[in-house]
Formats: structure tokens, sequence, C-alpha cells
């Protein structure tokens, strides 16, 4: 069996498996780095600058190690990419057996309990009916996936309402009460990651599960001898959320519908439950009224004492009590009825608890077009992370392209109680200094400024014309997104695409197609895109992207670190920037022989102090104000694809 170092080499088999492979030293070095962790169960942090190739770098001595590994990725995306394409390669190119397997959350399951009962309901009530044909074709398909991955089934549209009906929650799953429990999808998917040498799972499937201890990892993480968390950086904000509890008015809204389902089945009697389920319904639906027709997000003590909230909240719980007092009257008449019962319970405890004050947890509520959330989110989840992790004490690796602050974890140690890991930072290996030109546009006004936007596309039209198009434009907020596509509109000589007019995948297959588009997005267009060559070949970033003080965990942060005599600034507002201007910069260059063009238009760079502080924290790269590089630089230099490199 060949080692970590002799599959990355330069005469290793990945060169034969993977056209273009080069072995990298800081490639080498993270794996040498994962293999001591591993052997020795110590805690590793590592920022593997982009082109390092940190998926082999850990996936080689994950493989190699014949022990039972974890591996969790950002999102689905990148976990069936990892499975399906990285994971393949990198067991042929070690040669020895090694069992996979892929673990997705219960909502990407066909629940054939739910199914059968959504059925059920179709036939014996007149309202609310579903797609049918919908309804038919995962019927259908029902009788012949073996995994029960809802992925499989694309005839039925991602967005579609049926999703809901047919697969389960937390909430709703009997467990092993289930009547189809033998048959379950999601039993196999659990059964199937216990036996397997190295599991692949996302992490809001982790975080849920260490949470919840619900989803199956109760069976997975004593086992493991290893766990690799890949695009930590996303880390503690998911786990924010998740060791946090709510209430949303799709829980009570699905309570209400389960409930009136499980009477017809299990006590046809008891008509009085149909009608506190549908009071229930109507209190739902006045209280998101009640909190006002924009769509937002706030301090819950800001809205909860308003007359109008504080009326149809009363209402809600009241609606929800009865509804719970029916079902905890007829929970033994069956197990549907008994699963609804316990969420009822629930619910209540936690409308309850909305209403006391908390020193320790933030409460906050977030509204959207027809729906709301209600959330109670710890202040500080570093101690509560810690506790997990001696729980199971195996060895735990962290890894991402942004996480340090120039040469400073504190930031990302801090927030998930990693005191005494060891931090590894590597740079890319890519040549900025000579691939690459960072333009910063002088005569600017200040980002508070109205006519801002409309100052920064003026300065960015003709960067995108001597580009010839191939732009990223990436902006901190919709609002100046909305309008800088207005402005655009009527002037731009290429193909504009809008974040939000499709599918966040669709729009960047349209951009890598065209050729010469430019593409307009926000938050989620910051990290997580790859297009390599010359389909991009400048990336324009509006301003620093400081999160808004407004946004309630934040501020409720803010505020406790200012009482302990801290500074909220320097120690959270600015290194979460710093991070988050990172991940942006990094769409630029995506392969050895790419250049392009970095155009950073807030003039905070040069006239605040802390402009240092970002300027630092990037790659190498020559800096100018003068345009007239910038089209100097694009008829120098000829963007050429490269091949993957792990």
């Amino acid at each position: 069996m060949l080692n970590s170092h002799d599959v990355l080499d330069e005469q290793g088999p990945l060169r034969q498996l993977l056209d273009g492979f080069r072995p990298r030293p800081q490639q080498l070095e993270m794996a040498a780095a994962v293999e001591r962790a591993i052997a020795e169960t110590t805690t590793l942090i590592v920022e593997a600058g982009t082109g390092v190739g940190k998926t082999f770098a850990y996936l080689a001595p994950a493989l190699n190690s014949g022990k039972k590994v974890l591996i969790s990725t950002g999102t689905k995306h990148l976990q069936d990419q990892l499975y399906h394409k990285d994971l393949p390669v990198m067991r042929r190119a070690i040669g020895v057996p090694v069992v996979t397997a892929l673990l997705k959350g219960r909502a990407n399951y066909l629940c054939l309990h739910r199914l059968a009962q959504t059925e059920f309901e179709q036939q014996h009530s007149r309202e609310k009916k579903v797609l049918l044909h919908e309804l038919a074709d995962a019927r259908e398909w029902s009788r012949h996936t073996s995994s029960g991955d809802i992925a499989e089934l694309s005839a039925i549209s991602e967005d579609s309402i049926l999703w809901p009906y047919i697969t389960s929650t937390t909430d709703n799953c009997l467990g092993q009460e289930c009547p189809d429990y033998q048959d379950c999808f999601v039993v196999k998917a659990r059964r199937a990651a216990q036996e397997a040498d190295v599991v692949v799972i996302n992490h809001h499937l982790f975080f849920a599960d260490l949470a919840l201890k619900e989803e199956g990892f109760g069976e997975l993480l004593p086992s493991a001898n290893a766990v690799i968390l890949d695009e930590a950086h996303q880390l503690p904000d998911i786990a924010t959320h998740f060791f946090g509890s709510g209430v949303s008015s799709r829980q009570l809204a699905e309570l209400a519908y389960d409930s009136v389902t499980e009477q017809v089945k299990e006590a046809p009697e008891a008509i009085e439950l149909r009608s506190h389920a549908d009071a229930l319904n109507k209190a739902v639906q006045d209280m998101r009224l009640a909190m006002g027709r924009s769509e937002q997000r706030g301090a819950w003590r800001a809205l909860k004492n308003k007359p109008q909230v504080k009326q149809a909240l009363q209402q809600l719980q009241e609606n929800l009590q009865l509804v719970n007092d029916a079902l905890q009257a007829l929970a033994e008449r069956g197990k549907g009825l008994a699963n609804c019962a316990r969420r009822a319970q629930l619910l209540c405890e936690r409308l309850d608890a909305m209403q006391q004050d908390s020193e320790t947890t933030v409460q906050w509520y977030e509204t959207f077009r027809r729906s709301f959330v209600l959330r109670m989110t710890p202040l500080d989840i570093g101690g509560t992370f810690q506790n997990y992790m001696q729980t199971y004490p195996c060895s735990w690796v962290f890894t991402s392209a942004t996480l340090a602050v120039g040469e400073q974890f504190v930031h990302f140690t801090q927030r998930l109680g990693l005191a005494d890991a060891e931090c590894l930072q590597l740079d890319s290996p890519y040549d900025y200094a000579n691939n690459t030109l960072c333009y910063m546009p002088q005569g600017l006004p200040e980002p508070n400024d109205s006519g801002y936007t409309k100052a920064v596309i003026e300065k960015a039209l003709p960067v995108i014309n001597a580009s010839a198009g191939r732009a990223f434009l990436l902006f901190t907020s919709h609002r100046a997104l909305r309008e800088a596509a207005d402005l655009l509109a009527e002037c731009l000589p290429y193909p504009m695409l809008v974040q939000g007019t499709a599918p966040r995948r669709e729009l960047l297959q349209q951009f890598r197609d065209a050729g010469n588009a430019v593409l307009l997005g926000t938050s989620s267009f910051w990290e997580g895109v790859d297009v390599r060559g010359e389909a991009l070949s400048l990336v324009v970033i509006d301003k620093l992207p400081f999160a808004s003080p407004g946004e309630p965990i934040l501020q409720a942060r803010l505020e406790a670190l200012r009482a302990q005599g801290g500074n909220p600034f320097m120690d959270i507002q600015l290194p979460h920037a710093v991070i988050t201007l990172k991940q942006g910069v990094g769409r630029l260059i995506r392969g050895e022989n790419d250049t392009g063009v970095l155009m950073l238009c807030d003039p905070r760079l040069r006239t605040k102090a802390y402009g240092k502080v970002f300027l630092n924290s990037l790659p190498d790269m020559t800096v100018t104000n003068n345009a007239s590089d910038v089209e100097s630089f694009f008829r120098n230099n000829e963007c050429t694809d490269e091949a993957v490199g792990g």
C-alpha cells in the first residue's frame, strides 16, 4: 500500500489518473500533517490557500489510515462532488479496498409512511390538493429506487410543494414505531454509513445530529477515529444555528395538517381536533400578518410587545394549547397521534420560552412572504462544541481556504473553543504576483453615500470592457445588486446574469457557456463557486463585507463583548469581514494558468487604518490605482484552462 506522500508525489498514481496533475509542496505538507493528526489523535486546523489541493491532501491519509473517518463538507453539492468525483479517484490511486458511504439528512430521502399518508389524505379531503401527477410520479419511483435519495427524482422540481408531504423531519418521524421502519431509506442509509470505513456527510447534518442526537450520529460518532471538516469557516455560524431552538409557522402548519390526517385514521369520531387544527392554522396566518408585511429579521424583544403582535401571539398560544390538550387525550389511540402529541407539547414549551428573557441566548425573529420563524440562539457555542469534542475523543481536522486573519487563527479558534489545536497556514502555490492585478480606483465617495453604487458602476464599466465581460460583480447587499443591475441594463454590451433570476447552478452554467458574461451576485456567490479559465477574468467587489450591526445575533454578541470590556469591532466585525473578503477574492484564480484582475472599490482600504488588515490577508498581488494598467494587463495576458489538481 502506498503512503500519502507516494500517492501525491511526482511519480505517484495520481499523475497517471489525472491529466495535468502536479505535486505541490503545500499539498504534501498538509497531507503529512493530517496523517500525524489521525495517527496521534490530535486536533489540527489548516488554512490551505486556493490551489493547494486540500481535498486530496486529506483524502490520501484518511483512506490510508485504515480507520473509521467521517468527512463533512459545507454543502450537499460539495458533498456529492467529493463522494462521486474525488473519493473514487483517490480510492483507485491508493489501490486498497475502502468501503465508503454517502449520508444525507432525512429530508433528502423519500418517507414511505408519509407518501402513503399523503395519498390517503388526498383521497379523503377536498382541501389542499397537492400536485396529483407528481404524487403519482413519486409512487412509481418508490417502487424502483434502492436509495430513496430524492435527488434521483428529477421529474419533480426542487421547489415542488410535494416534498414536505413525502419526506420526514425530526418532528414527524415515527422512528421505530413506524410501520414502514424495516423498509425506511433513512435507516438503510444509516446502516450503510455504520458499516463504511469513510462516510461523507455535510455540516448541517453533522450539527443536526450533534444537537438533536437523533439523525444517526449516536451510532456513527462513537465509532469514528477521525472527523475531517472541510469548508470549516462555515462551522461557527452553522453551529450557532443548530445549538439553538425555534418555532416556525411551517412546524405549526404541519402539526395541524398531520393531526387531522392521523385523527381521520386513528380516531375518526374525535372531530373536535379538526376544528382546533383549523383554528391553529388561522392563528398562524394572523400571527404572520401581525408581524408586518415586509420580509425582515430583528430582535424579538423589539416586536413581541407591540399590541397587535402581543394579541396574535396570545391567540396562537391558546389555539396551540387546545390542539395539544386534544392530542394528549388521544395519544394512546395510535402511533401517529402519539407523535403529534409529542410535537405539540414541544412547540408549546418553545413558544413559552420565547416569552421569557434570557442572558445566554438571543431571541430573534425572521419573516418571509407567507411564513415566520421565532428563534433562540446561544450567544457562545465554544463551550458546547468543546463538550461534544470531548465526548467523542478522536482526531479532529478543520480545513478551509479562509480561516486566518493575517497569520492569526484566533477568531476561528475562539468561536469553537479550540484552544489547544495545532494551526498550519499554507499559502496558495499560484503565482498571484505575475498572474493577477489588484485595481483600487480613486475618487469614489464613502460607501454610505447615496450615489456610491452608481459611482462604482461608472468606475467598473471601463474595466468590464477591457476584460471583454468575463466578470463577477460581487455586492454586499441585495439593494446594491438591484441598483447595479438597473444601471447596467441599458449600457452593458455583454450578457448580464443576475442572482435571483434563475437557480445558482443554472446561472453559473450560463456564465461558463457564454464566455463573455457579467454575473451580478451577493453573498451566495462569494464562496463555493469554481469557474476556471478565461470565462472569469475579473472580480469586482463593491464594499468591504462588514456584517450589518443590526443583525440580531451579531448585535447581541457585540453588546455582550462590549459589556466584558472587549473591542467588538476589532475582535468580531473586522475578522469576520476579512475572512469573507478572502472568500470573494478566491473566486478569481482557480487554476495555475488563470490570470485576472481584482477590483476593490471600497476607499476605506486606503483611508482607514484597518484597511491594512484586509490587504495583508490577501495573496501577494501587484496593486494599482491606474485604469490604464488594467487595460495593459488584459492586453498582455491570455488565460488558459488548467487541469484538476485535487
